[in-house]
């Protein structure tokens, strides 16, 4: 008890004493808030791209790539290849009784940012009567959806937003091409979000391909999903990958936090020692400060232990208060942000930032990690110190 009463009434004289070098406070205060800030926005950005990627796609769909692909860009299915995909017996059917099976064709166009007024790519996706009865998430919220057989054109609402010329009622030129902008679709904020879509049959002739990049394929069961695969990739007559559709939109995301991941280790890392040495040089000038101040109080009773803990309990309040800040600017300056990237095959991708409690928790735990490690020392140094020599020190 009465190691718990001289430590809490030392912490109380530490923080008393703050406003008379509020300025070298302010080093430890501000370093931290910069520090948990920038890498609470980095992870945030990361987040919110895994979380746009990964919302998109259901259990009970696969996708199917030709074999080596690593996104639908790079795929090509020929119509044979898909008649042979869509009679497969794991395929569900619809209530016309046909396979519920949609051959899609990725395609990209440029349009300018709205933020830089610069090209970038867009992808552009075919879909038949079959993509949109297996994806009811798709839904109209301005317009109508395009009508077979002619040059129309539906915009999902994250395009919208990024690039120019997408609205409802706008003849856009796609490769030589016009097309009619007469919808725009949320998908319950996906990756197709952020992509035009248009009629598959219209697609094929307009831009001459015979084929598909994809094949999106509703399961009669999630559990079906296995003898699907082994049964196409037995099929001598293909050679193709495949995979639950919620996993491989998964895995477009890998590569970009893998990045995302390095650059907030390299910035943490370099920022965090920046804000240790911070500091500690905060913390070492308040203990010489206070060298008589503390010798005192251990010629009349206070162990040094105490001066220790209430040393670094001192070095990381200030940290925790950093923190803080930081994680409230980044809250409030980055959450719900939307930005766009490049994503799988050099296309935009747009997502929001997404600052969740789980990064305020860590970016509450980096600053106090920073306070311990800055307080630790010149808290040692305070605590061995002799006491005559600190006092005529004074």
């Amino acid at each position: 008890m009465k190691f718990l009463r001289q430590t809490g009434q030392l912490i109380l004289i530490n923080l008393k004493s703050i406003p008379g070098r509020w300025g070298a406070t302010l080093v430890i205060v501000v370093g931290l808030a910069g520090v948990v800030g920038v890498v609470t926005a980095l992870q945030s950005m990361s987040a919110g791209m895994v979380a746009t990627l990964r919302a998109t796609g259901s259990p009970n769909r696969a996708i199917v790539l030709k074999g080596g692909s690593n996104s639908e860009l790079s795929s090509f299915i020929t119509r044979d290849q898909a008649v042979v995909i869509e009679q497969a017996e794991a395929v569900a059917k619809g209530d016309d009784g046909r396979p519920l099976a949609s051959g899609e064709l990725i395609l990209i166009a440029e349009r300018p940012l709205r933020r830089s007024k610069t090209d970038s790519n867009v992808s552009m996706r075919g879909v038949g009567p079959a993509g949109f009865a297996m994806r009811p998430e798709v839904r109209i919220v301005d317009g109508r959806p395009f009508r077979p057989g002619l040059q129309e054109i539906i915009v999902g609402v994250k395009a919208l937003e990024q690039f120019t010329g997408l609205e409802v009622g706008s003849t856009v030129q796609i490769r030589g091409s016009q097309w009619t902008v007469v919808g725009t679709f949320s998908a319950n904020g996906d990756a197709h979000e952020s992509e035009i879509w248009i009629d598959i049959e219209t697609a094929q002739s307009a831009f001459r391909r015979n084929g598909y990049s994809s094949m999106l394929v509703q399961l009669s069961a999630p559990s079906a999903f296995t003898p699907f695969k082994d049964s196409l990739t037995a099929d001598p007559r293909l050679q193709v990958d495949v995979l639950n559709e919620i996993d491989y939109f998964a895995s477009q995301s890998r590569s970009f936090t893998r990045v995302i991941g390095v650059l907030v280790t390299v910035v943490g890392i370099i920022m965090g020692l920046g804000a240790v040495f911070a500091a500690l040089n905060t913390m070492y000038s308040a203990v010489a400060a206070r060298t008589v101040e503390i010798a005192t109080l251990r010629a009349l009773g206070f162990s040094s232990r105490v001066v220790v803990v209430a040393t670094i309990a001192e070095a990381m309040t200030l940290a925790l208060l950093g923190g803080a800040i930081g994680g409230i600017g980044a809250y409030a300056f980055f959450n719900g942000y939307t930005v766009s990237t490049l994503g799988a095959g050099f296309t935009q991708v747009a997502f929001s930032f997404r600052v969740t409690p789980s990064l305020l928790l860590t970016g509450m735990v980096l600053s106090l990690l920073v306070g311990l490690l800055g307080g630790f020392f010149p808290a040692l140094r305070a605590a061995r110190m002799p006491i005559a020599v600190a006092l005529r020190s004074g």
